[in-house]
């Protein structure tokens, strides 16, 4: 497993300074970094002798950018479920993982995981999380939840550099996202509440990513997918048709990768 640690918009020098310590200790190097703060002199005295890893680190302006090419993207949040509105409690935050279970998960895994750390003063947004495949948190105490961003990091990193080399090797992102898009058209055809469709395309990712498909696995679904997409457009014109329309039934529905 290659862990790739992306911290979004990070507001201080020193805490990506001890980021990059702590990916150092535990024997990672892999650092993106989103639209952040200028690193001085106190980011690389807290680096020490991880100076190294900030420099080597590469700089995006969006989520988007950093996690392009990860089979797997995780993203922290300090937020309890109880404390969000009843949509997001159901779809963006449930079940979240425990350090120690997201390495559990990863344990005979194989590819780049995309590890997101928000802003210290807001974490990541619905948006970002929305794009995750899964969402860890780290257990605290209900009267200081938040903890600060490195000292998240460190306790991530230190499960995380546990694991033994892996042998499931994770489906690519771009296939991942034919399933998320193909899912999205089947819900559509098969008419789905609209209102609905996008907090059950964030509950189906979270299955799915949770599942850690194999490319295999992932084409599987593509194809069944595809079979019912074409099925219920087949469907369709041959009842359009019956009511005297112009409809042919078709070959293949028109649908994108």
């Amino acid at each position: 497993m290659e862990l790739q640690v992306v911290l979004v918009e990070p507001l201080y020098d020193g805490n990506v300074g001890s980021v990059a310590r702590a990916m150092k200790n535990f024997g990672f190097r892999r650092l993106v970094l989103v639209k952040p703060c200028r690193i001085g002199d106190f980011g690389l005295a807290m680096a020490s002798h991880a100076r190294d890893v900030l420099e080597e680190a590469r700089v995006v302006f969006t989520v988007e950018d950093a996690v392009a090419g990860a089979n797997l993207v995780v993203g922290t949040t300090g937020k309890l479920p109880g404390d969000q509105p009843r949509h997001l409690k159901l779809h963006l935050r449930v079940p979240h993982l425990t350090p120690a279970q997201l390495a559990s998960r990863l344990r005979d895994k194989e590819g780049t995981v995309a590890l997101l750390l928000g802003r210290e003063d807001w974490g990541l947004t619905r948006t970002e999380l929305e794009i995750c495949d899964m969402v860890v948190s780290i257990p605290t105490s209900p009267r200081y939840p938040i903890m600060n961003l490195s000292h998240a990091a460190t306790v991530l990193l230190y499960e995380l550099g546990q694991l033994p080399p892996g042998k499931v090797r994770l489906a690519g992102r771009e296939n991942l996202e034919r399933v998320y898009k193909r899912a999205d058209a089947l819900l559509a055809a098969a008419s789905y509440p609209e209102h609905k469709i996008v907090y059950v395309s964030v509950m189906l990712r979270r299955i799915l990513g949770r599942a850690q498909l194999t490319d295999r696995e992932a084409n599987t679904l593509l194809g069944i997918f595809k079979h019912v997409l074409w099925k219920l457009d087949k469907n369709q014109q041959e009842s359009l048709a019956g009511e005297g329309g112009e409809g042919v039934p078709s070959k293949d529905p028109v649908v994108e990768n």
